[in-house]
């Protein structure tokens, strides 16, 4: 079977809850057409989920074999670490303005701009590590706007577990939650070494007890794109079936 193969467009946002332009790496599908609404996937480390995800092709391909619904993908990149660590850590002191810019800001541009699903449940975030983290806090501020986590290795400290407790309004968010089991170790940006599997079961067993729609598995690996690229084939069937 030939593969049609989507279009990645560059488009550009200016934020006022950042005071900056952000980039954005649009996908749309090899068969677009106006005509048709269409689910919305955002990933943050956008650039990362686009080239080392290669997340584009696994779309294409899942798409051409009517394997989940018709879809649009948003990468969201960072500008550096530095500049993750500000938008994406619970610590961070853009966290909450992102956040903002995601609900407020991203979703009605790409709404305009788009034909896309105008509910909860037509849209998704994703992201690896912190970008996983910004994720999910997104959807627990904004219910009602992102029915859908992808989360690959979410950083969990108390505060993303203080979030997840006090959420009340989260009946409607399905969660896909991944974590390797070799993340014991796991090296960060700034230079300290975390546990990571911990915290993620800690997460995980939370989710549980307050009735999360919520998918989870252990991998058998580490914190790289090496094990998360395998598992977005998974990730997409599961959300977008």
């Amino acid at each position: 079977m030939t593969i049609k193969r989507g279009t990645i467009q560059d488009e550009k946002i200016y934020s006022k809850e950042l005071g900056e332009d952000i980039e954005l790496f649009i996908y749309l599908p090899a068969n677009f057409s106006p005509l048709y609404k269409y689910s919305l996937l955002i990933a943050q480390d956008g650039k990362d989920y686009f080239q080392l995800g290669r997340i584009p092709r696994i779309a294409d391909e899942l798409l051409a074999s009517e394997e989940i619904e018709p879809l649009i993908i948003v990468g969201v990149p960072y500008a550096n670490v530095q500049d993750r660590r500000r938008k994406y850590h619970p610590d961070g002191e853009q966290q909450a303005a992102y956040i903002r810019f995601l609900a407020h800001e991203l979703v009605p541009f790409l709404d305009e701009k788009y034909p896309i699903h105008p509910v909860g449940s037509g849209r998704a975030l994703a992201g690896d590590s912190l970008a996983a983290t910004v994720s999910l806090m997104a959807a627990l501020r904004y219910p009602h706007t992102f029915g859908k986590v992808i989360m690959h290795s979410p950083y969990v400290d108390d505060k993303v577990l203080a979030a997840v407790r006090e959420a009340e309004e989260y009946k409607q968010i399905s969660l896909y939650h991944v974590i390797g089991q070799g993340e014991t170790k796991v090296k960060m940006t700034n230079g300290e070494i975390a546990d990571f599997l911990t915290p993620n079961r800690k997460l995980r067993e939370l989710c549980k007890e307050k009735g999360f729609d919520s998918f989870y598995d252990e991998f058998d690996g580490i914190h790289t794109w090496k094990y998360w690229q395998p598992d977005l084939k998974r990730a997409l069937l599961h959300m977008f079936e």
